[in-house]
């Protein structure tokens, strides 16, 4: 196995775990596939945001990380707490799953929708968490071509999840009205957030 694939694989974990989850954005962006409306600039808009958020988390924070043992500690362990907790939440969820009801009126200019989705990007604070801090720290432990893969792979689940939701939206709609659907859905985030935590760990007294 190439030894990019291995990176390449964690940061697609790692991103499309942070953001398949209910919340502001993702359900703008499923009530703007349900209605078809200007489905592909604004899934392009969402994946190029967190992009470029990873892109400026990997290329500054990663790289001043990678030069300390100290911060490369702490963002390892911080990291491997943030996803354990996540994984706690989407266990929860899973426990006691709720209904994602897509609206069936929505932003009707191309003006409005970009600004809207904009807003549920940039004013997110959970959104510079999981990319340029999460993601961009714990891409400190990755050098060189390495530290690129796991970037790209953390972007590539960006693309995956925003267009396969914009265009899958009217497929999913009547799966993700049953609980049931989020109850599967949120036990494999808590399971793939579980794996990474430990992976995390395991990595940081072992290596």
């Amino acid at each position: 196995m190439s030894p990019f694939v291995a990176p390449a694989i964690a940061g697609l974990l790692l991103g499309g775990s942070l953001i398949i989850a209910i919340g502001a954005q993702n359900a703008f962006i499923l009530r703007q596939g349900l209605l078809r409306q200007h489905v592909f600039i604004l899934c392009l808009i969402c994946a190029l945001s967190d992009a470029l958020l990873i892109g400026l988390g990997v290329a500054g924070l990663g790289a001043i990380i990678a030069g300390s043992g100290l911060l490369i500690a702490l963002v390892t362990l911080g990291g491997a707490a943030f996803l354990a907790v996540y994984a706690f939440l989407a266990l929860r969820r899973a426990i006691s799953p709720s209904t994602l009801e897509a609206a069936k009126t929505g932003p009707g200019s191309l003006k409005a929708a970009v600004l809207t989705c904009l807003a549920f990007t940039f004013l997110n604070p959970h959104v510079y968490l999981d990319t340029v801090l999460l993601v961009g720290g714990l891409s400190g432990r990755y050098e060189g071509t390495a530290r690129l893969a796991f970037a790209i792979g953390a972007m590539a689940a960006s693309f995956i999840w925003f267009f396969g939701l914009g265009y899958g939206a009217r497929v999913l709609e009547p799966l993700f009205a049953k609980p049931s659907a989020w109850r599967v859905l949120d036990g494999l985030i808590a399971l793939v957030m579980a794996a990474l935590s430990v992976s995390l760990l395991v990595r940081f007294f072992t290596g």
